[in-house]
């Protein structure tokens, strides 16, 4: 869907629909013709380019109407042992959602075909769209868990191997 048509659907005084509208690593003028069509926040579109230590719900005080949440998400790579991270910011309003993903952990796709099988929770509007999207994030930190707890089990089998082979080498004391 075009943006126009994405933004006019949003605007529109008459409808009870709501436009959910994704968006991969954007361009800064990407993200500005999304503010201007969308009347986002500068400051929560400043944010939505960046990468956070943590992650934040925020409202603004001019704009108490669009609710915008950074998630932190999480993938664990078996072939490097090592877990990548990305983001996931979400601007939220009555009559939208948008999502601005960075980074290769921040796959939302599973989060749609969930809400796209239930169109019940679906018709509960915008506020369904976030709950599936943080039950996803959430959802995906436990093969993370499990990937690191593989790895501290790996290091203890060799740290303990090797502590115990040194150990059960002859000593000799001097007299």
């Amino acid at each position: 869907m075009e943006l126009d048509r994405a933004a006019s659907i949003c605007t529109a005084e008459q409808g009870d629909g709501f436009v959910w509208m994704g968006i991969v690593e954007p361009e800064p003028e990407e993200l500005e013709l999304v503010q201007q069509r969308f009347g986002l926040h500068d400051l929560a579109v400043e944010d939505a380019q960046s990468f956070h230590l943590r992650p934040k719900v925020e409202q603004y005080e001019d704009d108490e109407k669009i609710l915008f949440v950074v998630l932190r998400t999480a993938r664990y790579d078996d072939e490097r042992e090592e877990v990548d991270f990305g983001e996931v910011s979400v601007f939220l309003s009555e009559r939208f959602v948008i999502t601005v993903r960075q980074g290769v952990a921040s796959d939302l796709h599973g989060a749609r075909l969930r809400l796209e099988r239930r169109p019940e929770l679906l018709a509960e509007g915008p506020g369904a769209v976030l709950w599936a999207i943080l039950d996803k994030v959430v959802d995906d930190y436990a093969p993370v868990v499990e990937g690191l707890e593989r790895d501290i089990e790996e290091v203890e089998k060799t740290v303990c191997s090797t502590s115990s082979t040194s150990d059960s080498s002859p000593s000799t004391t001097g007299a």
